[in-house]
């Protein structure tokens, strides 16, 4: 009688996390996914085989994800009748890490943004958009391949927590008559107005995070950028708030400018990461002029949203930029394009941000060697030329091709790599 196999069960199981805030990752993780609205029926299944083909061909059979879909925007509408659903936010919250497609949002009108919702009941207080240049993407400048920045952007205040009253309304003219009355501002009676709130305790979490990627991932620099100079105690209390957190967090592993040129000539010893700060206006000319002297960007909500897309635009575009949302308990991966309703359903979108974002996912996760993979295969794929519509007519010699082929183009660069 031949000896009995011994075979090994792994049983899909959830994230955890250690009181220390370390996640604890099983070999057969469960990641809940939202499919998004619009492209997002298009690319979440072009991502899905990327990243399957890429934990199984660097882990073997040792590990695998087991997906889980939640629904939110359209989807969960039409099953629910709730764009977003206290069901989908406890199991996002659950399983630690989550990834999702675009979200549609209207605009002037309607319900606030889904993809702000999730961040601020989740509390994902750091936006992480890494932006690099793909060759041969094309691109608007001359040396996008000198851009290698991650933006650090404040998800929680600023204008996500804007508060604001139409003009005319009553809550306008109550406080327009509070602020003459009280504080001599003597504005418009017409006025729109709103509220930017911006916190010490937020700010200071959002830049030790910043601090914490660029000493895990050597780099060099992290520049704060503000409007300090017209608003002093918000846009200013960040630049004041960034520097405490910086020095009472890392000390003397932390430098500025002045202490950088007066005792090291300018050349940053090892181990050390310099603090700078810089106006929003001249962080845009800057970022266009003389890329290569910015590493890391850590800005309030409006400045990292206006940056993080003009640096994709450096690029080539949001097609190929990813995002990440992550808070102290969970974190959520993203599209950071729209949902291009226009094209939905026809597999002709890019799906190239969902998966380089599915690739810093398995990087939060411990498993480097699958994002790795991921980011290998899309450069193949994209240096190949066989790209879907949005680059294939500005790629010289490009051949286009649909959103799942493209996909498994990628899946190709990977098995043949690993």
């Amino acid at each position: 009688m031949p000896e009995p196999v011994s075979v090994e069960l792994i049983f899909p199981e959830p994230i955890l996390m250690d009181e220390t805030h370390q996640l604890k990752v099983p070999d057969r993780p469960i990641i809940p996914y939202i499919e998004g609205d619009g492209i997002g029926q298009d690319i979440w299944p072009a991502a899905r085989i990327v990243f399957d083909a890429a934990v199984k061909s660097v882990f073997g059979s040792k590990k695998k994800v087991e997906w889980l879909e939640v629904t939110a925007g359209e989807k969960g509408f039409a099953r629910t009748g709730e764009w977003l659903s206290d069901e989908t936010l406890n199991i996002i919250k659950r399983h630690r890490v989550a990834i999702k497609g675009p979200l549609a949002t209207p605009v002037g009108k309607g319900m606030r943004s889904l993809n702000v919702r999730i961040r601020q009941q989740l509390d994902l207080y750091t936006c992480i958009r890494p932006i690099r240049y793909y060759p041969p993407v094309p691109s608007p400048v001359c040396h996008p391949e000198r851009v290698d920045m991650v933006v650090f952007r404040e998800n929680t205040e600023d204008l996500y927590a804007g508060i604001e009253w139409d003009s005319g309304s009553w809550e306008a003219t109550k406080l327009l008559g509070l602020l003459k009355s009280e504080l001599n501002c003597d504005l418009p009676a017409s006025s729109s107005i709103g509220i930017k709130p911006m916190s010490p305790e937020k700010t200071k979490r959002l830049v030790i995070r910043a601090f914490e990627y660029a000493f895990e991932n050597n780099r060099k620099s992290v520049t704060l950028m503000h409007k300090g100079n017209i608003m002093k105690f918000t846009e200013g209390g960040f630049r004041k708030w960034g520097y405490e957190a910086a020095f009472e967090r890392f000390g003397d592993r932390v430098i500025t400018e002045e202490t950088l040129f007066e005792r090291y000539e300018g050349i940053l010893p090892d181990g050390l990461v310099v603090i700078k700060d810089r106006i929003a206006d001249m962080v845009f000319a800057e970022v266009l002029l003389r890329p290569e002297n910015f590493d890391i960007i850590a800005c309030p909500n409006l400045n990292g949203d206006y940056i993080s897309d003009a640096l994709a635009a450096q690029v080539g575009g949001l097609g190929i930029a990813p995002g990440a949302n992550i808070g102290d308990e969970c974190a959520v991966f993203e599209a950071t394009h729209g949902t291009a309703p226009d094209i939905a359903g026809k597999d002709m979108a890019n799906p190239c941000s969902l998966i380089l974002s599915g690739a810093m996912m398995f990087d939060h996760m411990g498993w480097h060697k699958a994002g790795d993979a991921i980011r290998e295969g899309v450069t193949k794929a994209l240096a190949a030329g066989k790209v879907t519509r949005d680059l294939a007519s500005m790629i010289s010699g490009g051949e286009e091709v649909t959103c799942s082929r493209f996909s498994r183009i990628i899946v190709e660069q990977i098995l043949f790599t690993h």
